[in-house]
C-alpha cells in the first residue's frame, strides 16, 4: 500500500533582491523563502530561532533548547515584538523543522548549525546539491511513468 506521504518537501520561493534589509528581516526573508515560514504567519518564531543559532555558530556554540528560548525572549522583547509562539512545545517543534530541513543539527541536547557552516553553505551542501536533485529526478519519473500510459 502506498501512502500519500511525502518523504521530503521543498518549497522555494523568490523574492526581489535584499536591498538594505536589517538582520531580522534577511532572515525572515530566509525563512519565506525556504517554506519555513509561510506568507501571512504571525507566528514567526522561528525567525529568532534561526538568525539566534546563526549568530551562534559564528561563534561555535552549540545551545539548549532552553538558552535558545532565553534568547528568543530577549531578542523578542528588545524588538518589542509579541512573544508569541514562545513555549517550550512550539520551540521544539520549531527546531524539529530545522533539523527536517537539515539545517541544524542537535548533538546531545544541543542544537547547532549543521557542522557550524553558514546558511549558504547549508543550502548549497544539503538542499540545492543532495535534496533538490532526489526530488527532481522523481518528479522525472512520475512524469516517465504518465508518459507510459
Amino acid at each position: 500500500m502506498i501512502k500519500d506521504l511525502p518523504l521530503n518537501e521543498l518549497i522555494l520561493r523568490r523574492y526581489e533582491k535584499p536591498y538594505q534589509l536589517e538582520e531580522r528581516e534577511l532572515v525572515k526573508k530566509i525563512c519565506l523563502s525556504l517554506g519555513l515560514l509561510q506568507l501571512g504567519d504571525s507566528r514567526d518564531i522561528i525567525v529568532d530561532i534561526l538568525m539566534i543559532l546563526n549568530k551562534a555558530a559564528k561563534e561555535k556554540q552549540e545551545l539548549t533548547s532552553d538558552e535558545i528560548k532565553g534568547r528568543v525572549v530577549s531578542e523578542r522583547e528588545k524588538r518589542r515584538l509579541e512573544l508569541k509562539g514562545i513555549a517550550d512545545s512550539n520551540i521544539r517543534r520549531q527546531l524539529k523543522r530545522l533539523r527536517d530541513s537539515m539545517i541544524i543539527e542537535k548533538r546531545t541536547n544541543s542544537y547547532r548549525m549543521t557542522e557550524f557552516a553558514s546558511l549558504s553553505e547549508i543550502f548549497e551542501q544539503k538542499i540545492e546539491k543532495f535534496l533538490l536533485p532526489q526530488m527532481i529526478e522523481r518528479i522525472k519519473e512520475y512524469l516517465s511513468e504518465l508518459d507510459r500510459k
